[in-house]
């Protein structure tokens, strides 16, 4: 199981902040955080539920963790191991994740697939979303995987829908001309843009597109992969 602690900034105070696997007791400390960090217009019914983080930890408990600031769940972050081609990138969350419950979970999956990050708004500014992606991207290394993967809203577009296309948005958050409250947050954390897909989740700020973006494991030769 994993476990680290670290001190985060809040401002010049120092705060520790420790991530580790998440269990059954912080089932109602996961789910406060999923209401806060996903306000309407986002639908209420992709919201973990008790059902979905049971799974979560019967097929995959290595890949289910949480950050905790003062003895309060702040954040969460879940992931499985799936096989994925680069070459048919096309996908929905709903497909890849198994409707959030991760029953599809490949142990043998070389690249693991974050199925959801959330920090609480109020602990935002401390940077424990990078926190916990380091933590993933240490998973990558410890288990000799290919890569990490993952689908980023791209929550921004509804401000420019009317004059850009979602590849032309992307291109310009990507060069930096426009900032996206996800896909910069992610490029920040290391991520490298691969494929933007459509359809991907049922969300009006990205009219349903979605950016998969990959950290590959710099410890892994074939490059290609």
């Amino acid at each position: 199981m994993y476990q680290k602690k670290q001190y985060v900034f809040k401002g010049t105070e120092t705060v520790l902040a420790t991530v580790r696997n998440y269990t059954e007791e912080d089932f109602a400390g996961l789910i406060a955080v999923q209401q806060e960090s996903f306000p309407p217009p986002f639908p209420k019914d992709l919201w973990w539920t008790k059902e979905q983080l049971a799974s979560h930890l019967k097929h995959f408990p290595e890949g289910a963790i949480c950050v905790e600031v003062n003895g309060e769940i702040a954040g969460s972050m879940t992931s499985l191991l799936v096989d994925f081609d680069p070459l048919h990138p096309q996908h929905t969350w709903e497909e890849v994740t198994d409707n959030g419950s991760i029953g599809n979970h490949q142990p043998g999956g070389k690249t693991l697939y974050i199925a959801d990050l959330c920090v609480k708004p109020s602990f935002r500014k401390l940077d424990l979303g990078k926190l916990m992606m380091q933590s993933m991207y240490e998973h990558v290394v410890h288990f000799g995987l290919d890569r990490l993967l993952g689908g980023g809203r791209i929550s921004g577009y509804h401000r420019h829908a009317s004059e850009l296309t979602a590849e032309q948005y992307v291109e310009q958050v990507i060069s930096g001309k426009l900032k996206d409250p996800v896909i910069t947050f992610l490029l920040r954390c290391g991520r490298t843009p691969l494929s933007l897909v459509s359809d991907y989740l049922e969300d009006a700020e990205s009219h349903n597109y979605a950016l998969l973006m990959e950290w590959k494991n710099p410890f892994i030769e074939n490059k290609s992969l």
